[in-house]
């Protein structure tokens, strides 16, 4: 049983009168009203209404279009599930399909019939809270690993199920990946899925002086060394029932490896200074961007600990070969700087999102996350453009890449997926104007959502 929604309908008509008679024949739905975009808007941020019924001829020219399209691609931005119904008199049928391809959920023609616009409006609530409802039933089975992770690759996907499996495991994980893909993301959502009843803890290995590393690792008895005024448990002890996460184990000290080493072999930690062994009950997480195995080959970090560390080896893939997900993750922390800034509906020009697709990204999503946040600060206009985001502009390219395979299945759903993630990323999740991009009905883009897995 679905929960029904309590968020008014929103009613925006510039005529007083009509706006009058079409509340009266919704009366049953309690209902907010605007005569202007700007009203429209307001209205929307404050009640975040589940539908809307809107006229396309507002002002300041109510026999022009351009406004009310501008009205219903900004309540679509603010919130893209809103169910929008264009009730107007501008019934060209060329408004009626440019308006269901900007995403609106139907489009009614002036004079309207009291009774089939209350069964539009009636369907539209039905759906929104049936969409509502699955969303939350989405998020309640949502792995706990994923909470942090943004995504659609499938390969980053993997990624998560692998360390969704390994969880509830007390093995070593060592999260491999460049700089800003998310290491410390994956290591808390483990921890989360994990359960522990204590902290998550990191400590990273190449940020502390070699002389403060050991201290910091595993504590100090009172007057172990000069300044040591009084007993300090270590990060380890610290992490006690918990995770502990050693970022960038790749520059760990190799005089403190052998003792790392033994505290993996033994759960056991001796403070300097100290003389008894104290027992820690902890779950280890390393992450490290280097290669440790020439690190390995070059005598820089011992192999026996190696061995101990990658118990379970998860490989982060860069954000430049996620397909789709620079776009996706862009528009999610768009809206979440904008509403932190108060800045209100913030999107892309279509230039800003063809260089978001193109640029490699080398500091992966920190680099993103930076380049968004100083967007959404500094931008002038509410679309944020190649300027905004310091990239350079898009170029046009007919590079297919090489074939991996022969065969013709399995290149054509590789394509069809591919294609598939771009446009929903593109389209920010909008089903109808993804399926536009692909130029098939948004009927065929479920059932090939639905064959290729795609959620």
């Amino acid at each position: 049983m679905t929960t029904p929604i309590t968020t008014p309908l929103l009613i925006v008509e510039d005529d007083l009168a009509l706006q009058k008679q079409i509340k009266w024949a919704l009366d049953r739905f309690e209902s907010v009203t605007a005569s202007d975009r700007e009203a429209a808007l307001l209205q929307v941020r404050r009640h975040q209404p589940a539908v809307v019924t809107m006229d396309l001829g507002l002002p300041p020219d109510a026999d022009d279009v351009s406004e009310g399209f501008r009205l219903l691609e900004q309540i679509l931005d603010v919130e893209p599930a809103t169910k929008v119904i264009v009730l107007t008199g501008q019934n060209h049928q060329t408004h009626a399909l440019r308006a269901v391809r900007l995403g609106a959920y139907d489009f009614l023609a002036k004079p309207f019939d009291p009774d089939v616009l209350t069964l539009t409006v009636e369907r539209a609530y039905r759906l929104a809270e049936l969409q509502a409802e699955n969303r939350r039933l989405q998020s309640l089975q949502h792995p706990d690993a994923m909470s942090g992770l943004i995504t659609r690759d499938p390969d980053t996907l993997k990624v998560a199920r692998t360390i969704e499996r390994v969880a509830s495991s007390t093995a070593t994980v060592l999260l491999l990946g460049e700089s800003g893909t998310g290491k410390e993301v994956l290591a808390q959502g483990l921890h989360v899925a994990s359960k522990r009843s204590g902290r998550f803890v990191a400590i990273n290995c190449a940020a502390i002086p070699e002389n403060l590393l050991e201290s910091e690792l595993f504590g100090y008895e009172k007057g172990s060394f000069t300044g040591a005024v009084k007993t300090t448990p270590g990060k380890i002890e610290t992490a006690h029932n918990g995770t502990l996460m050693l970022d960038e184990i790749g520059d760990l000290p190799h005089s403190l490896q052998a003792k790392l080493l033994r505290f993996l072999q033994q759960r056991t930690v001796e403070r300097l200074g100290g003389r008894s062994e104290i027992p820690v009950d902890v779950r280890v997480v390393c992450a490290t961007h280097q290669d440790l195995k020439q690190q390995i080959s070059e005598g820089r970090f011992r192999e026996d600990l190696y061995y101990r560390l990658a118990e379970i080896v998860v490989n982060i893939p860069p954000l430049r070969t996620r397909t789709g997900d620079a776009v996706l993750l862009a528009h999610a922390y768009l809206r979440r700087f904008a509403q932190e800034e108060k800045r209100g509906a913030l999107g892309f020009t279509e230039d800003a999102i063809k260089a978001i697709e193109q640029h490699s990204w080398p500091g992966n999503v920190r680099e993103l996350i930076n380049s968004l946040r100083r967007a959404t600060i500094m931008a002038e206009g509410d679309r944020l453009t190649c300027e905004d985001l310091d990239l350079p502009s898009p170029i046009s390219s007919d590079n297919a890449g090489e074939r991996s395979d022969l065969d013709l299945r399995t290149v054509r759903e590789a394509a069809e997926r591919q294609a598939i993630v771009a446009a929903l990323a593109r389209s920010n999740s909008n089903i109808v104007r993804a399926a536009e991009m692909l130029g098939v009905s948004r009927p065929t883009l479920y059932d090939l959502m639905r064959r290729l897995s795609i959620k």
